[in-house]
């Protein structure tokens, strides 16, 4: 018998499992690079959970076998809550690729519901957009600007709600050094994308570009950290220095240092850095894990 507020196991078999953060890498990252996931943040005492949950569970089941689920409860896993910035529940990511693709909070009607796990079900068997995304982020990684823009904007004129596709071309403004281009593209998104983890990431990395852009000299600035290991400002503009330069683990480890001193100066404005470091970077970079690890340990310490 069930006791008050608790859900249902999960049903046997891989379409619908509970997960933990020690399995969290493989049931959820690994798998979904075979087939779409969708994970469940929820909780017993969650209300709106009580009637979410259920609605995905059928969905996915309705899915046969073109859409995984993994369940999380945030109190029994409160790592993974934290890095994934779980603030309100039920959270719900689609993860694709190894990477979030989707998401929601909140309670949906079962319409809606269907809506959510039936766009996914299509990502594996998109027409060969997952496959054309992948090669314009390499275009993009390699420098081909011009081949990425050309090829997300093609993907676009298949599907213009496609995050990946439409965070991407941000990208390729970003990286073209065209940042009130990709600015005002990205504050122009249609609904469907504006709350996308992959626009989120985007417009971190217009805001970290527009910094590095005004970052001071690095040199000068540890010396000046050095000189006065208390001047929390030179601390925080060798941070955006740093990470200016492409050395973001050690712009977290400047910024981690000045929330450990003074966690309130310039109203927190090194936690603020620090999570827009951490949404420009891929949610399982090893630079975000311990970044976050180390600041959660701080918070609660």
């Amino acid at each position: 018998m069930l006791g008050l507020g608790e859900r249902p196991a999960a049903p046997a078999g891989d379409l619908i499992k509970d997960g933990t953060e020690a399995t969290f890498m493989a049931d959820v990252i690994d798998t979904s690079r075979e087939v779409p996931v969708i994970v469940d943040f929820w909780a017993t005492w969650c209300g709106p959970c009580k009637t979410l949950g259920p609605a995905l569970e059928a969905a996915v089941t309705a899915a046969k076998g073109k859409v995984r689920m993994v369940k999380i409860d945030v109190d029994k896993n409160q790592m993974i809550a934290s890095q994934m910035r779980i603030q309100s529940i039920p959270t719900v990511y689609a993860f694709w690729q190894g990477q979030p693709v989707d998401g929601f909070q909140g309670a949906l009607a079962a319409s809606e519901v269907k809506k959510f796990v039936d766009k996914l079900a299509g990502l594996a068997g998109d027409g060969g957009l997952a496959e054309a995304i992948a090669a314009a982020e390499e275009m993009l990684e390699q420098g081909a600007l011009a081949d990425a823009n050309e090829t997300f904007a093609a993907i676009l004129g298949e599907e213009p709600e496609n995050a990946a596709a439409y965070a991407g071309l941000v990208r390729t403004h970003i990286a073209a050094g065209n940042l009130d281009q990709a600015e005002a593209f990205a504050n122009a998104a249609p609904a469907a994308v504006a709350r996308s983890k992959e626009l989120e990431a985007a417009k971190a990395q217009i805001e970290l570009a527009r910094q590095a852009a005004n970052a001071g000299p690095e040199a000068e600035l540890r010396a000046a950290v050095d000189a006065d290991p208390a001047n929390n400002q030179a601390r925080f503009d060798l941070a955006v220095a740093l990470n200016a330069a492409g050395k973001v683990d050690e712009a977290v480890d400047e910024l981690l240092d000045l929330f450990r001193r003074d966690r309130e100066w310039n109203d927190g404005a090194a936690k603020t850095q620090l999570f827009t470091i951490f949404d420009a970077l891929k949610p399982q970079d090893p630079i975000v894990l311990k970044g976050r690890r180390r600041l959660s340990s701080m918070i609660f310490a």
